[in-house]
Formats: structure tokens, sequence, C-alpha cells
């Protein structure tokens, strides 16, 4: 399996090139992005980084004391905004309480203990924990997205349907745990997920056509 993933890499690689992925300045850029990127495309969530550059809000100490709803108002166009703004607080207590909202300390904080602990924040999920890990601490956790699931299901490499956890494992066990090979073939996956392999796919065009994934694979994390 091992040689089938860096295969898939190589040919998403050949066909793309670098992503240069996670557009931000900042990693506490990174981090804002990763929540408001939630449930929308990633054009609104450049919209709503924008507004906060424009009112000088992208940062701890500004967006902390900021009114809850100047920053819905800000982060409107990525959607569900009072909901994001609530989320955006939640994040900010704990790094404040936990970090002193300091993100030297944050980066450098123990990669499990860091995940466990992002998790117990109200709204950032997995996906969220782990781009937050990958882009802005730059530690080696796989980011499953819905992407990931339709590409690899559709070749028969995994089940779309499995849990998040277990698909993660799929990746790093497959792969060497290496913070910049995880966050180009995340990137890749995304490219030709937006680009080639839509609901509609345009297999014709697919890097990968040549991979057929006649068997399909089972969580072999299942008793």
């Amino acid at each position: 399996m091992s040689r089938i993933l860096l295969d898939i890499y190589h040919r998403l690689y050949g066909r793309f090139g670098s992503q240069d992925w996670w557009p931000a300045e900042t990693p506490f850029e990174v981090i804002v992005g990763a929540i408001l990127t939630q449930n929308t495309a990633w054009s609104n969530v450049e919209k709503a980084i924008g507004n906060l550059k424009r009112e000088r809000l992208l940062s701890p100490p500004a967006l902390t004391h900021a009114r809850l709803t100047t920053i819905a108002r800000l982060i409107r166009p990525s959607g569900y905004y009072n909901i994001k703004a609530r989320r955006l607080r939640n994040f900010l207590a704990f790094f404040t309480k936990h970090f002193k909202a300091d993100m030297k300390k944050f980066v450098r904080a123990e990669g499990e203990g860091l995940r466990k602990a992002l998790l117990e924040v109200n709204g950032i999920g997995p996906e969220t924990a782990d781009s937050i890990l990958l882009y802005a601490a730059r530690k080696p956790f796989f980011v499953i997205d819905a992407y990931t699931r339709r590409i690899f299901s559709r070749h028969g490499l995994i089940d779309a349907n499995a849990p998040y956890d277990q698909l993660q494992r799929f990746f790093m066990s497959g792969l060497p745990r290496r913070v910049k090979l995880y966050n180009e073939y995340h990137a890749l996956i995304v490219r030709a997920g937006k680009e080639l392999c839509k609901k509609r796919p345009l297999c014709g065009q697919c890097p990968l056509s040549a991979i057929t994934g006649n068997s399909r694979w089972r969580p072999p994390y299942d008793h």
C-alpha cells in the first residue's frame, strides 16, 4: 500500500506541481483560515480574512478584544458567521489559557497532546485540528477531507464511509511521517478533487486513471 500511495502522490505532483499551500502570512492566519473554511469554499475564506486584515483584527489580542458582532460581520463571506465567530473565540480562549496566546509555545507543544487538546475545543473537529497541526504547527498529521474520501474510494482504496481516524491511520501507516510530504499530498488531493474528481469526474484527464484498485480496502483496525 505504501508503494501505491507514493505512486499516487508522484502522479499528482507530476500533473499539478507544487501547491505552496497553506496561503497565509502567519501561523495564526492559518488557524483562523482553518476554522473559517469549514463548510465553505476557500475563495469565501479569503474575503473574510481580507476583511479582518483591513480592520487590523487578524491577531490574537485584537480578535480577543473585538466585539463578537464585529467579528461575525467581518467574516460573513465565509458563511455560518455567527457560529464561526464563536468558534474563533473558543479557540482564542483555549490559546490564551494554555499558551498565553504565544504561538512559539503553541508550535513547540507535543503533537499528540496538542491534537487531543484541540479536539476538546468546541467547534474544532478532527479535520480542522489536523489542518492546524499540519499547516500552522508544522506537525505530521495527515488531513482527511471530502476530496480524500471521494478520490481514494473511487479508486477502490478506501471505504468512503470509514471513520476519520481509521482513514488517517491508513495514510499515516503507509507514508513516511514527514510534514512536507503530508502538506503537499493533501494540497494535491484538494487540487485534483476540485479540477478533476468532481461529482461528475473527468476520468479521461485524471493522472490516476492507470490505478485500478481492483480490491476494495477494508479498515484494518476493525475486529
